[in-house]
């Protein structure tokens, strides 16, 4: 694990294998061991970068919300840091959205793009008010409700009942979660903008991947964008929840390594 000191915070990350380089953005409210098993795939062929980001694992946490434009602007700096010009991104669920938001700000910046469980459009005003409940319980209760509250809904049902070992993971990812960046994440979620104009301007190779029984971002999500975005690949993960890419890695990396090789041919 190496430390940047960019934009007034730390900034945990980590550099695997040599190559192309790809950048890998955790969803809400893990950290960067979520990519693990697509660190151990890519290392082969590919710089392979996983961040924390503001406020998740061992990044900083701020008071203000972390908003999905900090979040990038973090990730720019990192890779300013790093001396990387120009990266294939990936992100999952809240890792799509500093995605979207760093292809909005630096387009020049990626060459290829991944959308994992995640949207476009910005929050209802039903899921702000949601969202705001979760970080007053973040603050007040701790990781514990928080945890308790999102698992049933991050993973499809034959994981709960078969895979305890995913379901634990993903637990622990929860609970390592400072709350008060997790607090801040949650308003910086519901104050970003809504990205489906943007959609039509994204001209770089693009994946979208999406678990077939994801509560959370469902099918029709990763469908919408990729009506939106001009010759995007959409690749549908069977049996998995939200966090396809623990759940299903195998179909997950399979996807991922054939776009990637395509993109840079």
């Amino acid at each position: 694990m190496s430390i940047a000191r960019v934009r007034g915070i730390e900034l945990a990350y980590e550099v695997s294998g040599a190559g192309s380089p790809i950048v890998l953005l955790h969803g809400f409210p893990f950290n960067r061991t979520l990519w693990r098993e697509q660190v151990e795939a890519l290392s082969d062929r590919h710089r392979v970068i996983t961040v924390d980001l503001r406020g998740h694992g061992e990044t900083t946490a701020t008071r203000d919300p972390a908003t999905m434009e900090a979040m990038a602007g973090d990730v720019a700096a990192l890779l300013d840091e790093l001396h990387i010009t120009r990266v294939a991104l990936g992100g999952l669920s809240m890792g799509g959205y500093v995605a979207l938001d760093f292809y909005r700000l630096f387009p020049e910046r990626v060459a290829a793009l991944v959308l994992a469980d995640t949207r476009a459009q910005a929050d209802t005003d039903e899921a702000r008010l949601a969202r705001e409940e979760t970080a007053t319980r973040a603050l007040g209760e701790g990781m514990h409700t928080i945890a308790g509250a999102m698992l049933p809904k991050l993973l499809a049902p034959a994981t709960h009942a078969e895979r305890p070992e995913i379901v634990a993971r993903v637990r622990e990812m929860i609970l390592n979660t400072d709350p008060q960046g997790a607090a801040s994440a949650l308003r910086g979620m519901a104050v970003r903008r809504d990205q489906t104009e943007l959609l039509g301007e994204i001209n770089c190779p693009t994946l979208i991947l999406v678990g077939s029984l994801d509560q959370i971002t469902p099918p029709a999500d990763a469908e919408r964008m990729h009506r939106g975005i001009r010759n995007s690949r959409l690749e549908v993960i069977a049996g998995a929840g939200h966090v396809s890419n623990l759940e299903r890695p195998l179909e997950f990396n399979r996807a991922l390594e054939n776009f990637l090789r395509e993109a840079e041919a």
